[in-house]
């Protein structure tokens, strides 16, 4: 795997989605946010989550839905049940992943940050295969980016936010990584 001049990366499906701009001039990108996502909520394995960063979402499709109507919003990677990823925005590009946010006295944590989906949720734990393919991915963003700390949407947006989950294996990941800065109380 290895990211063109805009950062998309080759060996992943590519998705673009609408929903991204520029990130502020002479701002490197040194966060890497992990997320956790399931449309419907609890639900693995349907068009959803594509749909939704892509504008394509219908919102009569499940009652859940119809509170995402209008809502705009991207990560630049989803890690699917099975492992595949696909990528929706360039990482030289500002994805809408991280909302309302602040890391160590910064806000707007998008301008800084690449945000990565699991495809999961807080009641269940992710596959053995998510975690391969997140800690490859994760590897290959080292080698291109100056990437200083990873961390928990629910870290950078602590009482709204609450993914990756409490059943995120932070241990697996790091630990395989071996990557020395983690985040938030070195990581529990």
């Amino acid at each position: 795997m290895k990211p063109d001049a805009c950062g998309w990366f080759s060996g992943v499906r590519c998705l673009p989605s609408p929903n991204f701009d520029t990130r502020p001039a002479h701002t490197p990108i040194s966060l890497l946010v992990i997320h956790g996502i399931s449309l419907p909520p609890d639900e693995f394995g349907g068009p959803g989550i594509c749909q939704l960063f892509t504008n394509t979402l219908d919102c009569r499709a499940h009652p859940y839905y119809a509170q995402l109507a209008g809502l705009h919003v991207s990560a630049h990677f989803l890690v699917r049940r099975d492992g595949s990823i696909s990528q929706f925005v360039g990482c030289g590009y500002r994805a809408w992943h991280a909302g309302v946010s602040q890391w160590q006295g910064r806000t707007r944590c998008n301008d800084f940050s690449i945000g990565i989906e699991l495809e999961g949720c807080d009641s269940g734990p992710f596959e053995s295969c998510q975690y391969i393919s997140l800690i490859r991915l994760t590897r290959h963003l080292r080698r291109h980016y100056p990437l200083q700390q990873i961390v928990g949407h629910s870290d950078i947006a602590p009482g709204r936010k609450t993914d990756p989950g409490p059943l995120f294996d932070w241990g697996r990941y790091l630990g395989q990584l071996k990557y020395a800065i983690a985040g938030p109380q070195e990581r529990r």
